[in-house]
């Protein structure tokens, strides 16, 4: 699971003014995707935006489920009745892999109560979901969990350990640029470690995703950067945000060599 390529791939928004155009770019590269032997990475509500569901997404295009090749994103805005609904339909067809997160919220979307998976706690995290999956699902799937290494460090690694105390079994970084030192804090805790290479060239989004600002000026190349990142931490694996199926896909190949 970690030393391949990991494509994140974003299902159609609620709000599309032509979904049925979404719904084909998706099955596109989604079989691009599978076909290449990569996994695909489905984001759940990415940004608080409510989208299709992953299993939504692949039934209602008949899209042939690899477990293997196949990793959902779950996140703590979902009342319990649909939490559960998600989790059955992505075990149906042999589905293992979630990335579990805390996620990001919006007005439209409910927060997950502790109260609703019997937790006494003030927040649900996604601690807290990896126990529910544990305690209600054993064994049944293979969680991972993110890691940001643009936080205060101290903190994030305390909360790496609660999250591999509570079933945690593989990592994915926030986007990482070259070399990154904070990396090695993960190293004692013996898990796969998949890096995000963010392969958009625009920078106000990257600055988004990782919390702080980066001037729109910076040089930034996402192919030289995936290069370099495989040249840097060659046992790890890959995770792929924001790939360009017409420029940068027919590339990728060259770089697992």
């Amino acid at each position: 699971m970690d030393k391949i390529f990991h494509v994140e791939l974003q299902t159609p928004k609620r709000s599309s003014e032509d979904v049925e155009k979404d719904l084909l770019v998706f099955e596109d590269k989604y079989k691009k995707v599978v076909e290449a032997g990569w996994i695909v990475c489905i984001t759940d509500n990415p940004m608080g935006l409510l989208s299709y569901g992953a299993m939504e997404t692949i039934d209602l295009l008949g899209l042939p489920v690899h477990p293997d090749q196949l990793m959902v994103h779950l996140n703590t805005f979902h009342p319990r009745k649909e939490l559960d609904e998600i989790l059955s339909a992505f075990e149906a067809p042999g589905g293992r892999h979630l990335l579990v997160v805390s996620g990001d919220g919006s007005q439209r979307l409910h927060r997950l109560e502790p109260a609703e998976v019997g937790i006494e706690c003030t927040t649900v995290t996604s601690v807290e979901l990896l126990r529910y999956i544990d305690r209600e699902h054993p064994g049944r799937f293979t969680c991972g969990v993110a890691f940001n290494p643009y936080e205060p460090q101290d903190a994030e690694i305390e909360k790496m350990k609660r999250k591999v105390d509570a079933g945690a079994t593989f990592i994915i970084t926030q986007p990482i640029i070259g070399r990154d030192e904070r990396l090695a804090g993960l190293a004692p805790f013996r898990l796969p470690v998949v890096l995000d290479a963010w392969m958009s060239k625009k920078l106000h989004l990257l600055s988004e995703c990782v919390g702080h600002e980066i001037p729109e000026g910076t040089p930034y190349d996402p192919m030289e950067n995936l290069r370099e990142l495989r040249r840097n931490y060659p046992d790890y694996g890959l995770y792929l945000a924001i790939l360009g199926f017409k420029t940068q896909y027919p590339l990728i190949p060259e770089i697992w060599k």
